[in-house]
């Protein structure tokens, strides 16, 4: 139940300490059962807890389309310096959705546009640091400089310009007859011989001493001694003043040098001190030492070399005091200094990996209160008292957080009436709670997190209405099926509890929801499957801490596993088979676990793993288990094609296909053939290559491989028979597939009697498939393509039921209504998956029925946020341009 920000309102009472070993008294294998007298009730309930949902520090808008559009369409007519500002709300928009893609792709579209130097790294260091899993992949680029935009340091002293010109001086041009020709300037015994000219051109006080009526220019012999300035910085300047030059001035005298510069006013002096210091600063040791001087000295060229050290080493630089206090305690002036114009970015930035760190830190509240001081518009407000507030009722700040949220609604967003509300429970004013989000639910477009919310301030049949009206309007908020499992399963409704907790895992593996099934298995004393659950967990997040983080997953595996019948390495394969053919990801990855503890092979099945991560959309674990895969490859021509693979996945298919070729030079294997052969075919839109396809699949099948991965192959080989219409060998590929037991088959074999015109043995390949399979939502989806209407609608209703995720139900459901002139239900069909999922399909499908009943304005909106989800999407960019074209 770990997320970015922990449950604040768990009463004290939920924390007392919990001891796992009261449930798993380890002697000898045997476990002593609690009473089933009294002390059952306390035990479960000391057992399952779900915490209250936290208050999320996002952007969350009541109508998050309306706000995509409205970016869109200010993009197409800002001035270009406002646009980066654009993408970065863009990106606050999708990450309160939870869409990852689209947040990586707003800050890359940020970074593009950037217009000056200070957001040019700021989010290059922010697209670095949400891609931290992918910077290892920079050694196995064939040109490394395809990542050195956006992972390497920006050229700050050729690219950040100052303006010098007030520091030149022309009235001095002209040098008077009657005075020298140099200057001797005195520090302490030394003297310092200076061109008077030259001297004089470095600044309007120099000039005014030099020329003007000061006693000084009738002086031939002026001393300096008590300006801080050492006869060698002097003779450093002097012979700037005759070449322009610092060329070969010691970093300590440069410094020395940049204080006498900035005290006289000279500012090409000062500028070229100030881009010199920039060019030596490599290290955080020399960033921490100088960004002071760099602050006092208003160097902006320095200090913005000193942040991009600071920036380069997110998250690390975080933890360091030195760092955190010259972020924190920077006022206006100084923060212009160390970023320009682009303060409120950099505190966004900054904050977010602080909270990713510790939201209750005294670091994270510091940076928050300057991304408030940094705010300049109305939105940028809104999201920092969000955010700040967020962090004040973690820290149990109850009056400063109120404060905040309530400047946050004021600022127009109403999710923070969340905050407010938990902060009237915790006041004891529940009633006052439960009306706030009464009022925001009926005076708004209701969404599912005001309902889940209200749930929290409510009880009996009014909490289960709530919650049932929260996965309604958002199925993928898991409290309410977390509450409603843990209360099924107090009431002994093991089944039912049990059906709830697997319906959301059956389309998001959530971890706190994969805990509390660990937990009810642990309470029923089945330890295999509980064990199952924590092999999951620890697989998708090694550290992970259970039970609000009191315990070690690991430690409890550790526990549980005394319990369970030891597998040896060949039950660890027969269980593998059978999960990989019932298609239970969950359980394939708990066996791969626990295989790695053996001596076998590791770095296949890391591989293996990365296979089942991808599968169940959790990419970035699925990259980890590649990196381990590649660490522990067996041989070089294995290691070649795990490094091929990480390419794929990163978007280096070029790349990634040249390694599979240097591994076949090596050794002709079954998984190097496989991968040029997916990624050749993933890549390439020339119908053409479908034999070179077959030829590499073909190849891939002669080579030694076990029963799962030629299963995999003789799939893929059938689909790309099926693209070329060679049906009779594609069903071979399919019906030899299933014969080693690889399930999915079905589906190919099912297209096949599909495109032969016998439906009905395709109706029944499906169900075949469905009967199989553990997970079956596809199955369901791709079965209703084969039967009659009523049939189809069916399937699809369950389909939603099962993964209300998938959009195509409610796309096919739509269009039906449509066709029976049922126009506003059609809409409120789209709208219903829409409120919770930024789909283009079913943004570009509403458009369309918008033009279609004359709604332009609906169109239009839909046009641009289907846009912002995809901006270069060939028909959405078609039916835009011919919406706009009837905008009143």
């Amino acid at each position: 139940m770990r997320t970015l920000f922990p449950s604040e309102s768990c009463k004290e009472s939920q924390l007392s300490a919990f001891n796992p070993q009261s449930w798993l008294q380890v002697e000898r294998g045997k476990l002593c059962k609690p009473s089933p007298h009294s002390s059952s009730s306390s035990s479960i309930e000391s057992l399952i807890k779900v915490p209250d949902p936290p208050v999320q520090p996002f952007f969350k808008p009541i109508n998050y389309i309306e706000v995509l559009a409205q970016i869109h369409e200010e993009l197409e007519c800002c001035p270009p310096q406002e646009r980066s500002n654009l993408y970065l709300l863009q990106f606050q928009v999708f990450k309160g959705l939870g869409e990852v893609k689209l947040m990586r792709r707003s800050l890359r579209s940020a970074w593009h546009k950037a217009s000056t130097v200070h957001e040019k790294l700021i989010f290059g260091a922010w697209l670095k640091y949400e891609k931290q899993g992918e910077e290892r992949i920079a050694d196995l680029l064939a040109t490394p400089g395809k990542c050195a935009q956006e992972f390497g340091p920006v050229d700050i002293t050729s690219l950040l310009y100052v303006d010098i010109s007030k520091g030149k001086n022309e009235n001095a041009l002209m040098e008077e007859s009657s005075m020298s020709r140099n200057v001797l300037f005195k520090i302490g015994n030394e003297r310092v011989v200076c061109n008077r000219r030259k001297i004089a051109c470095l600044s309007a006080p120099f000039h005014a001493m030099l020329y003007g009526s000061f006693s000084e220019s009738l002086c031939d012999d002026i001393d300096l001694s008590e300006n801080n300035i050492s006869p060698s910085g002097l003779k450093a300047i002097s012979e700037f003043s005759m070449t322009g030059s610092l060329s070969d001035v010691q970093p300590t005298l440069l410094l020395e040098i940049l204080v006498f510069a900035n005290k006289f006013c000279c500012e090409r002096l000062k500028d070229a001190c100030d881009r010199k210091l920039a060019s030596l600063v490599s290290s955080r040791e020399d960033a921490v030492e100088i960004m002071e001087y760099s602050i006092e000295e208003n160097a902006p060229v320095l200090a913005a070399s000193c942040l991009q050290v600071f920036l380069h080493e997110l998250p690390d630089c975080l933890n360091d005091d030195r760092v955190v206090e010259i972020f924190s305690r920077a006022n206006r002036l100084q923060r212009s200094v160390m970023v320009g114009l682009a303060s409120f970015l950099l505190y966004c930035l900054l904050s977010e990996v602080a909270m990713n760190l510790d939201p209750q830190s005294d670091k994270t509240a510091h940076l928050l209160e300057r991304l408030v001081e940094s705010a300049e518009t109305n939105q940028q407000r809104l999201l920092a008292f969000h955010q700040l507030g967020c962090v004040r009722l973690l820290r149990k700040e109850y009056d400063e957080a109120e404060r905040l949220f309530k400047a946050a609604l004021n600022a127009g967003h109403t999710y923070s009436v969340a905050g407010l509300a938990r902060l009237d429970y915790i006041k004891g004013q529940k009633l006052w709670a439960y009306e706030k989000l009464s009022s925001v639910s009926s005076t708004v477009n209701p969404l599912g997190w005001m309902f889940q919310e209200r749930s929290l301030y409510c009880e009996g049949d009014k909490k289960w209405e709530d919650l049932g009206k929260a996965t309604e309007l958002d199925p993928t908020l898991t409290y309410p099926y977390m509450y409603r499992a843990a209360s099924l399963m107090r009431n002994q409704n093991v089944q039912a509890a049990l059906a709830e907790i697997n319906r959301v895992l059956g389309f998001k593996l959530a971890l706190e929801c994969l805990e509390l099934r660990f937990c009810f298995y642990l309470y029923l004393e089945d330890y295999q499957a509980a064990l199952c659950d924590v092999q999951a967990i620890l697989t998708l997040s090694p550290n992970y801490r259970m039970f609000e983080g009191r315990v070690a997953a690991s430690q409890l595996r550790t526990l549980v596993r005394e319990h369970v019948e030891k597998w040896t390495t060949a039950d660890c394969w027969m269980q593998l088979y059978d999960r990989w053919s019932s298609v239970d990801d969950i359980g394939s990855l708990s066996v791969i676990y626990q295989m790695l503890e053996s001596d076998a092979a590791k770095g296949v099945l890391y591989f293996r793993q990365s296979l089942l991560l991808l599968r169940l959309n959790c990419p970035e674990a699925a990259m980890r288990s590649l990196q381990l895969a590649r660490q522990h490859a067996s041989s070089e021509h294995e290691r070649l094609v795990y490094e091929g693979w990480i390419l794929y996945d990163t978007g280096h298919c070029e790349e990634g296909l040249q390694k599979a070729e240097e591994s076949i030079k090596i050794t002709r294997s079954f998984e190097a053939f496989f991968l040029k052969a997916y990624a050749l075919a993933d890549s390439s839109q020339d119908p053409s290559c479908s034999s070179t396809v077959i030829s590499l699949l073909e190849d891939a099948l002669k080579c030694p491989s076990d029963r799962l991965r030629k299963g995999q192959a003789l799939n893929n080989l059938g689909s790309v028979y099926v693209d070329c219409g060679k049906l009779d060998l594609a069903a071979n590929c399919y019906i030899s597939a299933l014969n080693i037991r690889h399930t999915r088959a079905h589906q190919g074999l099912a297209r096949v009697h599909f495109l032969r015109n016998d439906k009905a043995a395709a109706y029944e390949e499906m169900t075949k498939l469905i009967e199989k399979a553990r997970n079956n939502a596809s199955a369901y989806e791709k079965r209703s393509e084969y039967c009659d209407r009523e049939l189809t609608k069916a399937d699809l209703e369950m389909v939603t039921r099962l993964d209300p995720l998938r959009v195509y139900p409610y796309r096919y459901r739509a269009a039906v209504l449509m066709d029976s002139h049922k126009e506003k239900e059609a809409i409120a069909e789209l709208s219903r998956a829409v409120a919770f999922k930024a789909d283009l399909h079913l943004l570009h499908l509403r458009a369309a029925f918008h033009e279609h009943i004359g709604d332009v304005m609906g169109a239009l909106r839909d046009c641009r946020a289907a846009l912002s989800v995809d901006p270069n999407h060939q028909e959405m960019l078609e039916l835009h341009s011919r919406v706009n074209s009837h905008e009143p």
